[in-house]
């Protein structure tokens, strides 16, 4: 399935460099990269991200060619020796995509995009889930970093189509990014950068308590304005089983004021997936039917978020808080092994149990954006998460490592510089440190701090 999806992604990259061949006498493009600088043609627009660098962890394990962030970043449990090696997408992620919008009747436009998304140092498309099977069976003293995520191998990491009006607003459907991860990019200081912020680090936050739930398929979204003061937004996933179990939804609500902006949301996904890879004894009682290359662990849940998010800006200078609070329930609607998930991976292991007792997670954070020279923007972030206790007998309101169900908290802190050549080209460097304490740290064996020194480049088109 996943040599197909390669395949379909290596045609439409070939379509979108035909595209851009046709298109570069005029222009020459990227994400926010507009009018004579963008790759359009014809009302459709080529563009990409190239974001590469070389990091250095003191604490963490060999960096992997398949997850978006090849790097952990944050301390993780497998991290257990200082490392260095080279990195894609500190700042952001590397991808190349079209967008497209074509006037119809009145002011109403249909309007497209598509994106995939590429580790440029191995040049395997992006997949969270493949770094999960790689370590299945292996001891966390041997494994390469493996971190849960939405990149599953797909041919298409973003695929919508839509329509727009200035008055009545915009409705896209097919799988996109949800007003929560849209809120964070926009109100976290380092705008969801994975190398220099906790929540582009762990997208769990961003994903309302799931990575894999900050971009999501089959989903509706719709967003309108009001006299450029206020603006709402709501989403919907359409169900992927039967009852509740895989729908989702968010409402967003905010204002732009004169020197600031406010946003608050709401996120409700039912039979969230967090998937792990497979411990030596799931691996070893694996049924014949799976394969170990395809197959991972998950812990299933309801997940409700609540999150209040604003900046301040000035000429110079923004200042960015934000807050969210995450509940984790059992599943209304429980699944069953063999549920085939994103990217065709299976979930041979399936716990519905995790939360008898709710589990509650706070994440607060604050950040300074300052820009003393046209071309150079400075930046400091703080970030911080509390895990409530959530245990229940001899566990009940403990705060110590015995047990993941104990309180703890997770905090991490960072400092980035960013230079812009031109609208193109910029190079970057930074650090970001990380660490876990109590309840948080239960399952780190090895080290439970890490610090990140990188250095990198990116280019936009």
């Amino acid at each position: 399935m996943r040599d197909h999806s390669l395949r379909c992604t290596r045609v439409l990259l070939l379509c979108a460099a035909l595209a851009a061949a046709r298109a570069l006498a005029q222009q020459k493009t990227g994400p926010g990269i507009t009018g004579e600088e963008s790759l359009t043609w014809k009302g459709i627009t080529l563009y990409g991200v190239i974001d590469v660098g070389v990091q250095y962890d003191t604490h963490m394990a060999p960096f992997t060619p398949f997850r978006p962030a090849a790097s952990g970043n944050i301390v993780r449990p497998m991290s257990r020796e200082s490392v260095v090696g080279v990195s894609p997408s500190n700042m952001g992620q590397s991808r190349v995509g079209l967008q497209g919008i074509e006037p119809l009747a009145g002011d109403w436009a249909a309007l497209f995009q598509v994106e995939t998304f590429f580790n440029p140092q191995s040049g395997e498309i992006a997949d969270s889930l493949k770094s999960l099977t790689v370590n299945n069976g292996v001891p966390l003293s041997k494994q390469s970093v493996g971190v849960d995520g939405s990149s599953a191998g797909q041919a298409l990491q973003t695929s919508w189509v839509g329509l727009k009006s200035p008055r009545f607003g915009t409705l896209t459907f097919g799988r996109q990014v949800t007003l929560l991860l849209e809120g964070v990019i926009e109100y976290d200081p380092n705008y969801n950068a994975a190398a220099f912020g906790l929540l582009g680090a762990s997208n769990s936050y961003s994903g309302g308590g799931s990575q894999e739930s900050n971009r999501l398929d089959s989903t509706l979204k719709y967003r309108v304005s009001f006299n450029e003061l206020w603006h709402l937004g709501a989403l919907y996933k359409l169900h992927g089983a039967s009852g509740s179990a895989n729908t989702a939804w968010q409402g967003n609500i905010g204002a732009d004021l004169a020197h600031a902006s406010v946003d608050g949301y709401y996120s409700r996904v039912n039979s969230a997936i967090t998937a792990t890879s497979l411990s030596a004894s799931q691996l070893a009682r694996l049924p014949p039917a799976y394969s170990a290359a395809d197959s991972v662990a998950a812990t299933i849940s309801d997940n409700t978020a609540y999150a209040l998010m604003a900046v301040y800006k000035l000429e110079a200078l923004r200042l960015f808080a934000g807050y969210e609070h995450i509940r984790y329930e059992n599943p209304r609607t429980p699944s069953s092994p063999g549920f085939v998930n994103i990217g065709g991976y299976v979930l041979a292991f399936v716990n519905n149990s995790a939360y008898d007792n709710s589990r509650s997670v706070q994440v607060y954070w604050t950040g300074v954006r300052y820009r003393p020279l046209p071309r150079l923007d400075l930046t400091a972030a703080w970030y911080g998460v509390h895990q409530g206790a959530y245990g229940s007998g001899a566990l009940a309101g403990c705060a110590s490592r015995l047990s993941s169900s104990c309180s703890g908290s997770l905090e991490a802190f960072s400092f980035d510089a960013d230079y812009r050549f031109n609208l193109h080209f910029d190079a970057y460097v930074g650090a970001m440190y990380s660490g876990v304490h109590d309840g948080m740290a239960n399952g780190y064996p090895y080290y439970t701090t890490n610090i990140n020194p990188t250095i990198g480049v990116r280019y936009r088109f």
